[in-house]
C-alpha cells in the first residue's frame, strides 16, 4: 500500500463511517478500484487500523460528553457503595447513559467474537452481500423513518434504546450494512429523533470500534507487509480528521433534515452493483 492509497482509504473512511452509507462497503471498492494487493485478512486489518482515526474523532468531538458520563458513572457508584446516596436515589442520567453504551455493546461484542473468522475472510468482502445489504438496510431505515415517532431525546433513553441499537449494531458486521446506518434505524424503531439516534450511536461506536481496531492493530504487526504500518498511520490520521467533519456535519443535518439522501444514495449504489454483477461485469470477490 502507497502512501496516496493509505491518504484516499483514510478520507474513504472517514466520510463514511459515521454517516449511514457504509464504511466498508466503500472501502472494499476503493480498494478494488485502487487495485490494492491485500489479502481479505490484510484488508480487514488495515481498514480496522484506519477505523482508529474515527475512534479518536469521536473521542474529541465528545470529549465533554465522555467526561461527564465517566465521572458520573465512577462518582455515582462509589457513592452507592459507601452510602452517599440514601432513600433510594437513583443514578444520574448520565451515569445511566454509562451503563446503555455497556449495554448496547454487549450483543455486537458476542457475535463478532463468535464469527471473527468469517469477518475476516473473504464472506465481508463478497460484492453480493455488500450490494444485498446496502439496498435491505435502505429499505429497513426508510421503514423506520415512517413508522418511528421521533420524539424521544437523548433524556429519554432507557433500556429498550441500548438493546434495540446493541442488536441492531450487530448488523454492522455484515458488510454493506453501515455501522450508523443500523443503528440509527434502530434508534428510530424505537421512537428516538433523528439526532438523538446519531448522537448515541457514535457513543455506542467507542467500544466497538475500539476492541476492532485495537485487535486488529496487535494482528495487523503479523499479516500486513513490512513497511506498511508508516502508510496505516497516516491513513489513520487523515481518517480522523475528516471523521471529526462527518460528525460535526451529520449531527446538523439530522436537526433539519431526513435520512432520505442517505436512503436514495444506498439504493442507487446498491443497485448499480447489483446489476453489474448479474451482467457479469464485475465479479463478486
Amino acid at each position: 500500500m502507497t502512501l496516496l492509497q493509505a491518504i484516499l482509504l483514510g478520507i474513504v473512511q472517514g466520510l463514511t463511517e459515521f454517516i449511514p452509507i457504509s464504511s466498508t462497503a466503500h472501502l472494499v471498492i476503493a480498494s478494488r478500484v485502487m487495485s490494492l494487493t491485500l489479502t481479505p485478512a490484510q484488508l480487514t486489518a488495515s481498514i480496522a487500523v484506519i477505523q482508529l482515526g474515527t475512534l479518536i474523532a469521536v473521542f474529541i468531538y465528545f470529549a465533554g460528553d465522555i467526561w461527564n458520563i465517566s465521572i458520573a458513572f465512577v462518582g455515582d457508584h462509589l457513592a452507592l457503595i459507601s452510602g452517599g446516596k440514601k432513600n433510594g436515589a437513583r443514578l444520574s442520567h448520565e451515569a445511566v447513559l454509562g451503563w446503555l453504551v455497556i449495554i448496547g455493546s454487549i450483543p455486537v461484542a458476542v457475535v463478532g467474537l463468535l464469527f471473527k473468522k468469517q469477518i475476516e475472510g473473504t464472506f465481508t468482502k463478497n460484492l453480493w452481500v455488500i450490494a444485498t445489504m446496502m439496498v435491505v438496510i435502505a429499505v429497513l431505515l426508510a421503514i423506520a423513518e415512517l413508522v418511528g415517532r421521533k420524539q424521544r431525546t437523548m433524556e429519554d433513553l432507557s433500556l429498550k434504546d441500548a438493546l434495540a441499537m446493541g442488536f441492531a449494531q450487530c448488523l454492522a458486521l455484515i458488510p454493506g450494512s453501515s455501522r450508523s446506518g443500523s443503528t440509527i434505524m434502530g434508534g428510530l424503531f424505537v421512537g428516538e429523533a433523528r439526532e438523538t439516534a446519531a448522537r448515541f450511536s457514535f457513543l455506542l461506536s467507542i467500544p466497538a470500534i475500539a476492541a476492532s481496531g485495537l485487535l486488529e492493530l496487535k494482528e495487523a504487526l503479523h499479516k500486513l507487509p513490512q513497511g506498511s504500518l508508516t502508510t496505516l498511520a497516516v491513513g489513520t490520521v487523515v481518517s480522523g480528521i475528516v471523521g471529526y467533519a462527518s460528525i460535526w456535519f451529520l449531527l446538523r443535518f439530522l436537526k433539519t433534515h431526513t435520512t432520505s439522501v442517505f436512503i436514495g444514495y444506498r439504493l442507487i449504489v446498491g443497485g448499480a452493483i447489483l446489476i453489474m454483477l448479474f451482467s457479469g461485469r464485475i465479479s463478486g470477490l
